[in-house]
């Protein structure tokens, strides 16, 4: 279309085939010629559908507003297949190759993305609470906003749990499944997994569950399709559930109060009000938040200064004290030299011995204009 971002696809054919395969968020079209040898060679384009981009066939004379790019047939009347993307974060570029920075399907290569993750937790990705981890295409191609919230729901992990405490709890109860039995089959595994999941098996089971009832949940020309999902959802977008902003701006939705030590905190006050009006019980993290080092020197410092500040205060009155004697000792001391009228001197007395921080202090009432004479 003239107002499509995407690039001008180099493909004309009067008689050509498509054939799809998808791979996490991505979805790879072929074009190929039914005539190999007469028609053009076959052209690949990989799709991302960001949040609103979706496939519809419809009469071509009747095209749908944002369709962006369209693939006639040859029937009379045509009709189109059309890439319709209304906020246009959709998009499509030419070639077969996909996004290097994905890692394996959720769904069509379950394995090689268990493996994916649980070898990489030492990872600083797995720094950030376990809901921000999920959307992160690296570990968990496939995974989007409603399928998070519906996985950790499932599993009573509260969103806002650091991924790494989560995550390394998975990989030392796999560690303990072998070791206690190593002889048990395949069947016996499957079964086992079905009846307690963990959080990696979710990952591929609740996507597996939307796609195989894709007829009633997904498709656009079933007259109850929304609320047939709105059925199916237990968590996301369900009254009764709470609702934050996680650090990337995203809303999670999860069981009132169960939010983990990670929640951004100008939102906690909100969220504290929700647990405590809670009726049902919830599932909270108890896991006190660690200490880094750089934390407790700088408490260190802060608890050092109150004690600097009141020895310094004590200090400075002690010094006081001293000026203040030594003025009182002065005034009632007689003075040095010659009386007047008198024919013999008479000696002064021997001054008592002065502690150097008297004597210090002794000169400063000269310095001050007082009048008398500093000691020597």
């Amino acid at each position: 279309s003239a107002v499509g971002r995407g690039p001008e696809v180099p493909f004309r054919s009067e008689a050509y085939g498509i054939s799809a395969i998808a791979r996490g968020k991505e979805l790879r079209l072929t074009l190929s010629a039914l005539d190999p040898a007469a028609g053009p060679p076959a052209q690949d384009l990989v799709f991302r559908f960001g949040m609103s981009g979706s496939f519809r066939l419809c009469p071509a004379a009747e095209l749908p507003r944002h369709a962006h790019l369209r693939f006639l047939t040859r029937e009379s009347p045509p009709r189109a297949l059309c890439f319709v993307d209304p906020r246009r974060f959709g998009s499509w570029r030419l070639g077969d190759a996909w996004q290097p920075e994905r890692g394996p399907c959720v769904v069509s290569e379950y394995q090689a993305f268990r493996e994916n993750v649980l070898k990489n937790l030492e990872d600083r990705a797995f720094d950030k609470p376990i809901c921000e981890v999920l959307l992160n295409q690296k570990y968990f191609n496939g995974i989007g906003n409603y399928l998070r919230a519906e996985i950790l729901y499932r599993l009573k992990i509260p969103p806002f749990e650091k991924a790494r405490t989560v995550l390394e709890a998975l990989k030392e109860q796999e560690q303990e499944r072998r070791k206690k039995d190593p002889s048990l089959t395949l069947s016996k595994k499957v079964k086992l997994r079905q009846e307690n999941p963990d959080l990696l098996e979710l990952c591929h089971s609740v996507p597996m569950e939307v796609i195989m009832a894709e007829k009633q949940l997904l498709d656009p020309e079933h007259p109850d399709n929304y609320s047939t999902f709105k059925t199916w959802l237990q968590c996301y977008l369900v009254p009764g559930m709470s609702s934050l902003r996680d650090h990337s701006g995203r809303t999670i939705w999860f069981q009132v109060g169960a939010w983990g030590w990670g929640a951004p905190r100008p939102l906690l006050q909100g969220t504290l009000a929700c647990f405590l009006l809670a009726e049902t019980p919830i599932a909270l993290s108890l896991t006190p938040p660690q200490v880094t080092p750089r934390a407790s020197k700088q408490r260190r410092r802060a608890a050092a200064k109150p004690r600097k500040l009141e020895e310094q205060e004590v200090k400075e009155e002690q010094e006081e004290k001293e000026v203040k004697e030594e003025q009182e000792e002065q005034a009632d001391r007689p003075r040095k030299g010659r009386a007047r009228g008198r024919r013999t001197v008479s000696a002064a007395p021997a001054s008592p011995e002065v502690p150097h921080s008297v004597r210090r202090s002794r000169r400063t009432p000269a310095r001050r204009g007082t009048g008398e004479p500093g000691s020597a």
